[in-house]
């Protein structure tokens, strides 16, 4: 099935965003079944030497779960899952990584930090979709030159590694050039931030930091209520902590006793994604979010999240539809 046609079938248009350390099999497979696309990093499925590859019994489980639930459900399928591969030299396990996706035919392939001709290819090989997220209209179009399906334009606001454009500039200068398909990610936390996303040219949300509020994500109980009690003036751009701009809790900054608004900036040879993390082991609670957790009110099951915000998609739908004044759009001679 055509990737449009996909997110059409979904609850609603969305994509559960790749979540560093936070993002598991038990939070994809409930963002699958609640309707919509789940997805991890490769790199969060952990293994020490002489273990079990981690990854393959991740998407065994993955695959075999929503398996399960279709076949019980053919009027209520899940949605497909997606898996974040981090396309840095430092990751000394995309290769293996990327044979194990193949093997177990991921249907949805998400690229960060740098575009690559082969794993474009290897998704395509099994049927695969690529999105690549970026930051700026340039990276934009190496991305699609170099084989991408479509994008995911990470807008000012984005939890973790994100951009400073705005959404509305940044979805504009894509869409004069890209007809593909286009997905957004910048401070959504509600459904009609979601509608929003649609009405501005993109095909798609990404919603990554109200999810670390699930009972579901591998996210510490502090991390959890630092969400819930957070709002936009809680988060602070910094690239001191893995050398690529992101946006981080100040609480937690300050925990770590830090002052946040007076970082200093990284030492971008320090950057490495090969273990996993490029954070120090002293910085290892110090948690990234999008800033609109203000949206946040309570931890509750991801299902329950996604409720929420099916409900809002739709109370916005009829409330523009319902306040839309007769006329508007067509045009009235002066």
């Amino acid at each position: 099935m055509p990737f449009r046609e996909t997110l059409k079938s979904l609850r609603l248009p969305v994509i559960g965003s790749p979540l560093f350390i936070i993002s598991n099999p038990d939070l994809v497979i409930a963002q699958c079944k609640a309707g919509i696309i789940g997805s991890f990093p490769a790199l969060n499925a952990r293994e020490k030497a002489g273990e079990p590859v981690m990854l393959e019994a991740w998407l065994q489980r993955i695959t075999e779960e929503l398996d399960r639930h279709n076949q019980a459900n053919p009027d209520r399928p899940a949605a497909p899952f997606a898996v974040n591969q981090i396309v840095h030299r430092t990751n000394a396990r995309l290769e293996r990584d990327i044979e194990i996706c193949v093997k177990w035919k991921v249907p949805v392939w998400i690229t960060s930090l740098g575009a690559r001709v082969e794993v474009n290819e290897a998704a395509h090989s099994v049927g695969g979709t690529v999105l690549h997220d970026v930051i700026n209209n340039r990276f934009a179009k190496k991305a699609i030159e170099k084989g991408a399906d479509g994008l995911i334009a990470v807008a000012a606001g984005a939890g973790g590694h994100a951009g400073t454009l705005s959404p509305f500039a940044l979805v504009q200068e894509i869409r004069q050039w890209f007809d593909g398909p286009l997905v957004l990610s910048g401070a959504i936390a509600r459904g009609d931030a979601v509608l929003a996303a649609e009405a501005m040219g993109a095909d798609a949300a990404y919603i990554g930091s109200a999810f670390i509020a699930t009972d579901e994500a591998r996210a510490a109980d502090a991390y959890k209520a630092m969400i819930v009690a957070g709002g936009a003036d809680d988060i602070v751009y910094s690239d001191l902590f893995t050398g690529v701009w992101g946006n981080y809790l100040k609480p937690s900054i300050a925990a770590q006793g830090m002052d946040p608004d007076h970082l200093p900036t990284s030492d971008p040879s320090n950057m490495d994604f090969g273990s996993g993390s490029s954070k120090p082991k002293s910085w290892s609670e110090i948690w990234g979010s999008g800033q609109g957790i203000g949206a946040v009110k309570e931890v509750v099951p991801a299902a329950a999240l996604v409720a929420r915000l099916a409900g809002e998609y739709d109370a916005a739908r009829a409330r523009l539809l319902g306040a839309a004044p007769a006329g508007r759009g067509v045009a009235v001679d002066a």
